[in-house]
């Protein structure tokens, strides 16, 4: 049986420099992550979230303190030691949805995965297989980014993510560019995988995508000032809504 904890952090630290000055972005993070959770990183802007979303991830170094993944310590490799840590565990999700103009959306999918596997037949099944979870055509498979929608184009993005069956998905406000019903699509895509087993650790603003999270934590000057057990997303759970305003209220949200 795998163990529960997916990635852990002692101490992080991240610090940069602005103007001569020491900018303290994230204070001695003590953190630990499960597998098969949907972690949501909320607080203001500038508390840090991006910031411990990319030292999580193997995107950027800490400046301070350890990050281990299993029995790995990925704070201790090397850029090119982090790039194969990213290729091979992670997958990413931004609100910028960064496809490549010059290409069909299934090589756009197809580009990514040939980086873990050389096994084309394999990553094109699987491929397939994503693009039905998420409603994707075969038809706008053939098509080029500039021809789906914004709401297409983020779910060809998860789809991208999840391609090389990453250990855990990381997703950085990914329905901040999208309106109220494509977002939602969004939202219920991420949720699906997760009920599926996939790890998510998502950062968001936005109370809707938050209350999709089972865990809660709240960022403010660096620290994790708290965190909400919400329980597995249930669609017609009322108190849902209001057990997490009242915590991101006691946050000072």
């Amino acid at each position: 049986m795998q163990p529960r904890i997916l990635l852990k952090t002692e101490k992080l630290c991240k610090t940069f420099s602005n103007g001569g000055r020491q900018q303290h972005v994230l204070k001695n993070i003590d953190l630990e992550l499960y597998r098969g959770d949907f972690t949501v990183i909320m607080g203001a802007s500038g508390a840090g979230k991006s910031t411990l979303l990319y030292a999580l991830s193997g995107m950027d170094t800490p400046s301070l303190g350890t990050i281990t993944f299993g029995e790995k310590r990925i704070s201790d490799l090397t850029q090119d030691g982090l790039a194969i840590f990213r290729r091979e565990h992670c997958g990413f999700v931004f609100q910028q949805i960064y496809l490549i103009d010059g290409m069909s959306v299934m090589d756009n999918v197809l580009s990514s995965g040939l980086l873990v596997s050389k096994d084309k037949k394999t990553v094109v099944a699987r491929a397939k297989e994503l693009f039905a979870a998420v409603g994707i055509s075969e038809e706008t498979q053939r098509k080029f980014p500039s021809q789906i929608s914004g709401g297409e184009a983020q779910r060809v993005g998860i789809v991208r993510a999840l391609v090389n069956s990453p250990e855990i998905l990381f997703a950085d406000e990914p329905t901040g560019a999208l309106n109220s019903k494509t977002g939602l699509d969004v939202l219920d895509t991420l949720t699906k995988f997760n009920d599926g087993g996939q790890s998510v650790v998502m950062v968001t603003h936005d109370m809707r995508s938050a209350r999709r999270g089972n865990r809660i934590l709240y960022l403010k000057d660096g620290v994790i000032l708290g965190e909400c057990d919400l329980g597995r997303y249930c669609h017609d759970d009322p108190k849902r809504h209001e057990k997490l305003s009242a915590f991101l209220k006691d946050m000072g949200w």
